[in-house]
């Protein structure tokens, strides 16, 4: 009989309602829909525990009080020693201060495999570190900066920013400024070791744009940028501070680069996007879903290779479906979707690790200002 790859939200539950406080965060799901299948079925495709084997929720307030968390990203397995992050780490960027005003968040908190987040970076403001979140195998992390100057928390007043570099000891060595970067809400990275190609959504401009960057001991370098889309819807948002271009994907085996798009509420394939010189507009649609799509926003791969995309709930609500994620094959094909908030607007930066035979996935929930971390056992192929 021939195993198929199951849905990765399939693996646990139908639906999660998660609730907490900002502070010292309380979880419990108190709605479980466990999908239920035929029993030879299930017996033929688990070969090990069902359930993940450790659900986490962690704050990610920093001592300064820095909220609304944005950026999720992983440290990766060769992550150079003689850092204060190691593999395996989870690092979160924070878009607001303290007083919740977008666009002036200065901090990325660490989160360990046990015990609460601690501190990775605090910059120097006007900042509003974005969902742009990566980090490089040399040793460098890079965040976007989106910042409201005037700590007014609109996008109105917003500056176009740039990509912060700091090392691997926690300090910004370096800052990669361009007329392309406009906003840089969201970013994917394919890293080449001392080459690495950088795609960044532009909150501003609706565009998406690739850096070449040349990665040395001592920094990260802008080697050329160019513009490879546009197109995309794009608007201030008093809620959101931005609906525009946001989730990445790149597969580099296809060189195809996937974008959510929040305005348009439908997610994009741009084709030869590591390689091509010029503007290739808004590429093709491959998702469009008015029943399960309200508002595009963070995506990642799982490791089935569905993609996986939050909604912000600001474009196309639907009251009986806040806080979403919902997964989907490249055809198209809707596979299923979770609520992590009982209210709307929380499910935000997401992030996707393997590691062997287990697959970590971490999201963030910026209504009570917390990170999950599911990890599973279930096999995935």
């Amino acid at each position: 009989m021939e195993t198929k790859l199951m849905p990765l939200s399939r693996m646990l539950v139908s639906k999660v309602f998660m609730g907490g406080s900002s502070i010292g965060v309380r979880s419990s799901i108190v709605g479980v829909v466990l999908f239920l299948l035929p029993a030879a079925p299930l017996r033929a495709q688990i070969a090990g525990p069902f359930l993940p084997t450790g659900v986490r929720v962690v704050s990610t307030i920093p001592a300064n009080g820095d909220l609304n968390p944005y950026g999720v990203a992983t440290v990766p397995a060769n992550f150079p020693a003689g850092s204060i992050i190691n593999p395996g780490d989870i690092l979160v960027s924070n878009f607001n201060n303290s007083t919740n005003a977008q666009g002036t968040g200065t901090t990325i908190v660490r989160i360990q495999a046990s015990g609460p987040a601690s501190l990775f970076f605090k910059g120097t403001a006007p900042l509003g570190l974005t969902t742009a979140l990566t980090i490089l195998q040399a040793g460098f992390v890079l965040v976007g900066n989106f910042p409201s100057p005037d700590l007014s928390g609109s996008c109105t007043t917003a500056q176009a920013g740039s990509i912060l570099v700091i090392n691997k000891r926690g300090k910004q060595v370096g800052t990669i400024v361009d007329p392309s970067i406009s906003g840089p809400w969201d970013s994917v990275l394919f890293d080449q070791g001392s080459l690495a190609k950088l795609f960044v959504a532009n909150g501003l401009s609706g565009t998406i744009v690739r850096l070449d960057l040349a990665i040395g001991g001592s920094g990260v370098s802008l080697k050329k940028a160019t513009q490879i889309a546009s197109g995309y819807g794009h608007q201030c948002d008093p809620v959101t501070f931005v609906d525009a271009p946001t989730g990445l994907v790149y597969n580099p085996n296809t060189d195809v680069l996937f974008v959510a798009s929040t305005v348009d509420n439908a997610v994009f394939a741009v084709s030869s996007a590591g390689a091509r010189t010029s503007d290739g507009g808004m590429g093709t649609v491959i998702y469009q879903d008015p029943a399960h799509l309200h508002g595009a926003l963070a995506m990642a791969m799982a490791p089935n290779g569905h993609l996986l995309v939050s909604n912000n709930d600001a474009i196309n609500p639907d009251p009986n479906q806040p806080s979403e994620i919902v997964e989907f094959a490249t055809d198209g094909t809707f596979v299923n979707e979770i609520s992590v908030d009982q209210s709307t607007g929380g499910s935000f930066g997401l992030n996707v690790a393997s590691f062997g035979g287990l697959a970590r996935f971490a999201f963030v929930d910026d209504n009570v200002n917390a990170l999950s971390i599911w990890t599973f056992s279930f096999p995935l192929q």
